[in-house]
């Protein structure tokens, strides 16, 4: 008696009863619409809250957030229901940014009625625009809970005219950098618009990546390097003469990209060798310090006043030594081991920094009081501490430090781009994935990581002599493991893992989400590292591989053969005898 497997072929899946799935799409469109609707709704009687919204037919700030929420679900509702222009809008389908988008939109609106509740002291200062706006919001995110899952791989874009490619690049560039704008220059007053803003963005920007438009974006810009290129020089250059208020927020913009370079050298370190360095910031210190003795501070025990170009090859020069330094004896531990020994590097530079007073050591740093009076640089008769009139616009000082900023920025992301592919590079990541097996292919391990090593250390001095004249002081309270204020170690390390190891976009997406949520926050200080580290647990359980990932790590963290199992019921395998 043989047995037999036989599998009948897969056969055609039942036809859906669209009524149910319609009826829900019609749910979602209606509540959406009421979420639109109550916007232009008084959602408190007092002027009290933040923001004041006693106003009828006028939003304020904070309820355009969710107005806009409820527009893009709606867009995508329509979607869904086949309508003629919108069907680019779910290449992937329709139902999963469906309910990710109407989790954004009932959880912002939610957010921002119960703080008004919370804030004048109690749900009895609502108006009716505040109810609507919560029965609104519920609707589309129980009918989009119901929804039949309708994923399956995107089919092939039509192809666009380079015209209309660039139009496209265009025009989310500039979406994107008043989206950006718009979140930097919310009131620190304000903390709740913020917070509506990061849930509304960030649902957004899921559902985005989740219905496939993302993916359909990057194949654009893939497609147009230098127009994106160009768009992405453009956005930047743009941001401070958008700006209204003055320096305000520019400076903030300044912190961010410095924060951003600092975490793109250490990526080096981290991201491509793969080395757990705890004490980066010091060497964002040793430049900042070198930089402060040369740069003619009233402070500074030499006396010396260098022009710029020269100060940064001396912070950047100061930096290299001492990664080398530390780095020849400490890079042939590993793991665990190498973390504490630069965790102790970092503690010795900081507690070093502060005895060079005259009483505890040799009189070099001033001690605890730093070296401040740090002149403003002067390039080519061009006085950074000055506002100057560009274009009829008025630019700030820090907008000279912005785009100083930018510069090394560019700089920094071409030395990394250039050195991660290449050979040393592709040795790095051998390293970082098996040391052993490397070194057994002939890579010179030791070698190989004090280079990477020296040369996050540089591309950190060299921003850490920007960073010494845009504070104009440098005092050792600024180059601590854990702090409160950003650049320190464990705000460095998280941008970088949180971001994506081993990219270019992520660590500068992670810095300026570190660094801009803890400035607007401010009642988050006391509770940085609880929150960041509840951060790190929900990203390590959902997205290991960080918010922009490598093709790497996508692989080696998520299994793409379930997307490719049959999901039929009619599908099934049969035994006989």
């Amino acid at each position: 008696m043989t047995t037999t497997n036989t599998t009948t072929p897969q056969t055609a899946p039942a036809k859906q009863d669209t009524a149910a799935p319609a009826a829900l799409l019609y749910a979602i469109i209606g509540g959406s619409l009421l979420t639109v609707v109550s916007a232009f709704l008084a959602w408190t009687w007092t002027d009290e809250f933040p923001g004041d919204l006693t106003f009828y037919g006028s939003p304020a700030p904070i309820q355009y957030l969710s107005l806009v929420a409820a527009l893009l679900t709606t867009a995508h509702a329509l979607s869904a229901l086949g309508i003629k222009g919108l069907r680019w809008l779910t290449p992937t389908g329709a139902r999963k940014p469906l309910w990710i988008l109407s989790l954004g939109t009932l959880a912002g609106t939610w957010f921002t009625v119960i703080a008004i509740a919370w804030v004048l002291g109690g749900f009895v200062h609502l108006e009716p625009g505040a109810y609507v706006a919560l029965v609104g919001s519920l609707i589309p995110a129980l009918a989009a809970y119901k929804l039949p899952d309708d994923s399956h791989k995107a089919a092939p874009a039509k192809k666009l005219p380079s015209w209309a490619e660039i139009l496209i690049i265009t025009g989310v560039f500039a979406l994107g950098l008043y989206v950006i704008t718009f979140g930097i220059d919310t009131d620190d007053k304000e903390p709740q618009l913020f917070v509506t803003y990061l849930i509304i963005v960030g649902f957004a920007a899921f559902a985005l990546l989740k219905s496939g438009l993302l993916d359909r974006f990057s194949s654009i810009t893939a497609n147009n390097r230098q127009v994106t290129l160009i768009g992405t020089a453009a956005a930047a250059i743009a941001f401070p003469f958008i700006q209204q208020s003055g320096d305000t927020y520019t400076l903030i913009a300044v912190n961010i990209l410095i924060f951003a370079t600092v975490a793109l050298g250490l990526n080096v370190v981290v991201g491509l060798a793969g080395l757990l360095d705890l004490g980066y910031v010091a060497f964002l210190g040793v430049g900042a310090y070198a930089a402060a003795l040369v740069s003619g501070s009233t402070a500074s025990a030499f006396g010396v006043h260098l022009p710029f170009w020269a100060a940064v090859i001396v912070g950047a020069l100061a930096s290299l030594i001492f990664g080398v330094v530390i780095g020849a004896p400490t890079l042939r531990l590993r793991g665990d081991y190498l973390a504490i020994v630069t965790l102790g590097f970092g503690e010795i530079f900081r507690i070093a920094m502060g005895n060079l007073d005259g009483d505890s050591g040799p009189d070099i740093t001033n001690g605890p009081n730093g070296i401040p009076n740090i002149p403003h640089l002067d390039l080519f008769g061009w006085n950074f501490g000055e506002s100057h009139t560009v274009g009829g616009i008025v630019l700030g000082a820090y907008a000279n430090y912005y785009f100083l900023m930018l510069l090394v920025m560019a700089l920094v992301v071409l030395v990394f781009a250039r050195a991660g592919n290449s050979r040393i590079g592709r040795a790095w990541v051998a390293i970082r994935e098996d040391e052993t097996a490397a070194e057994a292919m002939g890579i010179n391990g030791f070698k190989v990581k004090l280079i990477a090593f020296a040369l996050g250390a540089t591309l950190a001095g060299l921003a850490g002599t920007v960073q010494a004249h845009v504070n104009s002081t440098v005092v050792p309270e600024n180059y601590v493991f854990a702090g409160p204020v950003p650049p320190n170690s464990a705000f460095l390390l998280a941008a970088v893992i949180l971001g994506g190891m081993g990219t270019i976009r992520g660590p500068i997406l992670g810095a300026a989400l570190l660094f801009l949520i803890p400035a607007k926050l401010a009642f988050l200080q006391d509770y940085q590292l609880l929150a960041f580290g509840i951060a790190l647990i929900l990203l390590m359980r959902f997205r290991p591989e960080g918010l922009i990932a490598n093709k790497r790590a996508q692989l080696e963290y998520h299994d793409d053969t379930a997307d490719q199992a049959p999901t039929d019921p009619a599908h099934v395998v049969k035994a006989g005898a």
